[in-house]
C-alpha cells in the first residue's frame, strides 16, 4: 500500500520557518521490484545454474572421490557462489532500504531520507537545483508510478571518488504533480535569488514574465 506520510527523523529536519507542501514514501511493490528483477539477476542465475550444476554431478559421484576433496569443494563452491550471496543480500536489504526511504518538498528545498544499517538524509534547496526530470522504467510504467531526477548546480563530480551525484523522488504514485511543483519552485525560487538584494520585494508570488527578442538587434 502506497503511504504518503514520511518518516518522522525526516521531518523533525525541516525547520519552523519551512512550509511542508507535500511528503510521501516509494511504491512499496515497486520498490521492491525493481531490487528483485536488476540488472544482476541474469548473472547471478548463470553462476548459479553452473556452480549447481558441478555440485550435482560432484554429489554423484562422491562414492569415487576421495574425502579430503569433497572438504575442499565444500568451501570453494561457497565462495565460487558469492555472486549469487550478494544479489541475495541486497534483495533482503532492500526491504530495510524501502523502510527508511521517504521524502518532503517544503517552499525551500526537497529532503530525502534512505540507507540500509545507517540513515542518510539530504536536503537541497531549489535556489541549487538546476535540472528538474522525470523518469519511468518498466516496473514504474507497469504500475503506474515514476522518478523525479533532480540535479543541481554544486553536484558536479565528487573529487573523491569522481562520482556524479543527484537525488531522485523515486516510485512515487503523483510523480506529475510533484515534478510540476518542484519545477515552479525551483523557477521562482532560483529567480529570486538572483534579485538584486535591494529590489527584491518581500514576497515572491511566482515568475511569470516573458522573453520578447528586440527585432532591431536581430541579424540575418
Amino acid at each position: 500500500m502506497y503511504e504518503q506520510i514520511a518518516r518522522p527523523e525526516l521531518l523533525a529536519l525541516i525547520t519552523k520557518n519551512e512550509k511542508i507542501l507535500w511528503q510521501g514514501r516509494p511504491d512499496k511493490t515497486c520498490f521492491l521490484f525493481e531490487a528483485v528483477f536488476n540488472p544482476f539477476l541474469i548473472i547471478a542465475l548463470l553462476w548459479g545454474a553452473i556452480d549447481f550444476g558441478f555440485i550435482t554431478a560432484i554429489f554423484k559421484t562422491q562414492q569415487n572421490i576421495p574425502t579430503q576433496i569433497n572438504l575442499f569443494f565444500i568451501p570453494f563452491f561457497t565462495l565460487h557462489l558469492m555472486p549469487v550471496w550478494i544479489y541475495l543480500a541486497g534483495v533482503i536489504f532492500s526491504f530495510m532500504r524501502y523502510k527508511n526511504t521517504s521524502f518532503a518538498i517544503t517552499d525551500q528545498a526537497v529532503y530525502l531520507s534512505g540507507g540500509m544499517f545507517t540513515q542518510q538524509y539530504e536536503r537541497k534547496p531549489f535556489a541549487e537545483m538546476s535540472h528538474v526530470n522525470l523518469s519511468r522504467g518498466i516496473f514504474d510504467q507497469w504500475l503506474g508510478v515514476g522518478d523525479v531526477v533532480l540535479t543541481g548546480n554544486q553536484d558536479g563530480y565528487n573529487t573523491r571518488h569522481n562520482i556524479f551525484r543527484g537525488l531522485t523522488i523515486c516510485d512515487i504514485r503523483d510523480y506529475p504533480e510533484v515534478y510540476q511543483l518542484i519545477k515552479r519552485l525551483q523557477t521562482d525560487i532560483y529567480a529570486d535569488t538572483m534579485y538584486p538584494n535591494d529590489l527584491r520585494p518581500s514576497e515572491n508570488h511566482g515568475y511569470t514574465t516573458r522573453y520578447t527578442p528586440d527585432h532591431k538587434n536581430v541579424y540575418f
